[in-house]
């Protein structure tokens, strides 16, 4: 299995497919690297080389106990490109994951990053603050907390089979496969990366990172998504990034990803290609 020892020893797991221009892509929590199928195999039949780590604590990287912030995950992400040579990358960001992507060009892409695409993704900031009042109230992040540390299995079928992919909604198509795929790469992971890992993506303010994008950038987002509402996300990250485009897709969840893989793989062809 392929590893890349980041520069505090942590063994970080990555997928490396195909051959062609690079693009990798950065998962959500508290998933994988296997969260992407639908993209990468996609990508890796027409022509791309399609590369895609495990977060530290998460799927096959290392279960550390430290390290469990964006400055981390960004550097661990830098380990891998570095280790494979990446140049001309397209960086391609879910969730949690668009928040690293965001530190990782803003930080340690100069001269790698082709463009940047932010899907569902945390940025600017998830938390309510004085300055950010329409962000989530941390009083939502400590019931993630509790539920990590109380009963992980059940709140990871609870997201699944409800808001992460829309499935509580009205005359939703639900997948019982869906559901226990995002279930397993959950369970997977570390519960203290989990868990630490819930103010990495809810109190990380990535303002200045977005202004540091100087690469054309994609930002994809449901006006259905549950977990990460797009007034507060996508929305205002659009007016941060100097070339940024939002692309808004009606009644889509925050898993898009994966129940409407074909609308999202078009689309994000056609930027890559563009």
């Amino acid at each position: 299995m392929p590893f890349v020892t980041a520069s505090d020893g942590t063994e970080i797991f990555y997928k490396d497919w195909g051959s062609g221009r690079p693009v990798m892509f950065h998962h959500g929590w508290p998933l994988s690297s296997d969260d992407w199928e639908a993209q990468l195999l996609f990508l890796v039949q027409r022509g791309y080389r399609v590369i895609a780590h495990d977060r530290r604590g998460h799927g096959r990287s290392a279960q550390v106990g430290h390290g469990h912030d964006m400055d981390h995950y960004a550097a661990d992400a830098a380990a891998v490109v570095a280790h494979l040579g990446l140049r001309d990358v397209v960086h391609v960001g879910h969730s949690t994951g668009g928040g690293e992507v965001a530190r990782y060009v803003a930080r340690h892409g100069a001269g790698r990053v082709a463009k940047a695409v932010l899907i569902g993704a945390v940025p600017p900031l998830m938390a309510q603050t004085e300055s950010n009042p329409g962000g989530l109230p941390v009083e939502v992040f400590d019931g993630f907390r509790e539920a990590v540390a109380t009963n992980r299995s059940q709140f990871y079928l609870d997201l699944a089979s409800g808001p992460f992919y829309g499935f509580n909604r009205p005359g939703a198509d639900i997948s019982q496969g869906v559901i226990q795929n995002w279930w397993r790469q959950g369970m997977t992971g570390s519960a203290q990366a989990h868990y630490e890992g819930i103010k990495a993506f809810s109190e990380t303010d990535f303002t200045d990172d977005l202004r540091a994008i100087d690469v054309p950038t994609l930002i994809m987002h449901g006006d259905d998504d549950q977990i990460v509402p797009i007034a507060n996300s996508a929305e205002i990250a659009v007016t941060l990034v100097k070339n940024a485009r939002l692309k808004v897709y009606p009644g889509l969840s925050h898993g898009m990803c994966t129940v409407n893989a074909d609308t999202v793989n078009a689309d994000l062809l056609d930027f890559i290609e563009s």
